[in-house]
């Protein structure tokens, strides 16, 4: 494990233009350590979907993957897996195991209070039944579910986050869906451990069988706690649509963002339904952990919504152009 972290670690300090000279330079020297890194290179990096399966039928390790390494067309992980062919057979047999793991388990929940960032971890052992460690994910909320930290540590980590046991191929789909945002968005602000870790964990990710990309979360779906008033329904879709996919992020700010500015800009509500909202939103909070801030930050916000739901000024184009056609 300590050698694939350590992998991780040159794999995400190289620049893509510093790669092949990196392995051509591995290649030629052709020592023990060489090969063991050009090996454990080739399990970690990000871009495989299988790990590393050793092809020990490589006739002059130096000469042919200095070769190989710069005649190859082939970008990313194929360079890797190609420089390390033929090496993991020359190497302590504890080698080979490298990246071979076994998915056991999956969790899921948030990492804090209001869910501004949820955890997504991963349990894994090696094919000879060793090492069990976890792989943990942090995921930012508010900027849209983009993986802002990552950690291995000992199972024994588990034990006091209070997460909720998942299916391991939607856990390790949102992982996945995590670190693809966040290559989309520049200037992301992430932990400084993220690097280091992330190419391992793309690659544990990705070795989970089963995997679910794109997974809806069905935390909306378990909620039962509907009040038993007019309006309550129709609410509560708009409290739906407002929570999306991010629906264990609620906090204080969110509350209030929801009553005092997304309500009056987007919803459109029957009177009903504006006067259940509050009882609405209160049971939702009940849900999502039953903090006192946020229930008090509904009493603070709610006695404003109907005023400011008549105020067509707040409206939002959409809401405007929707309203025309009623």
């Amino acid at each position: 494990m300590r050698t694939e972290l350590w992998a991780a670690r040159i794999t995400a300090g190289l620049e893509p233009a510093q790669v092949r000279p990196f392995l051509g330079e591995l290649a030629a020297d052709g020592g023990p350590e060489a090969r063991l890194t050009l090996v454990a290179l080739a399990a970690v990096d990000a871009g495989r979907s299988s790990p590393l399966r050793d092809a020990s039928d490589s006739p002059d390790v130096a000469a042919a993957m200095v070769g190989d390494v710069e005649a190859t067309t082939v970008a990313g992980a194929e360079v890797y897996a190609e420089a390390a062919r033929g090496l993991a057979g020359t190497l302590a047999g504890w080698v080979r195991r490298m990246g071979r793991v076994t998915c056991e388990g999956a969790w899921y929940g948030k990492a804090d209070p209001y869910g501004e960032q949820v955890l997504a971890v991963l349990s894994f052992r090696y094919e000879n039944g060793k090492e069990p460690h976890v792989l943990v994910v942090g995921i930012d909320q508010p900027h849209g579910g983009l993986a802002v930290d990552a950690l291995v540590e000992e199972v024994k980590f588990l034990d006091d986050l209070g997460l909720a046991a998942a299916e391991p191929g939607t856990v390790a789909g949102r992982i996945l869906d995590a670190f693809e945002l966040g290559d989309r968005i520049m200037g992301a602000e992430v932990a400084d451990t993220l690097a280091g870790v992330r190419p391992l964990a793309i690659t544990r990710a990705r070795s989970v069988p089963g995997l679910v990309r794109g997974a809806s979360d069905d935390t909306v779906a378990r909620f039962r706690d509907l009040p038993e008033v007019p309006g309550a329904r129709e609410a509560f879709e708009k409290l739906a649509e407002f929570v999306g996919d991010r629906p264990l992020w609620w906090s204080p700010q969110r509350v209030s963002a929801f009553l005092t500015s997304w309500l009056p800009r987007e919803a459109i509500l029957s009177e009903a339904a504006v006067a259940a909202m509050p009882e609405v939103v209160r049971a939702w909070s009940r849900f999502s952990g039953d903090h006192p801030a946020v229930l008090r930050q509904i009493d603070e916000d709610a006695p404003r919504l109907p005023a400011l739901m008549a105020d067509d000024s707040l409206a939002g184009l959409g809401k405007r152009i929707a309203q025309n056609r009623l």
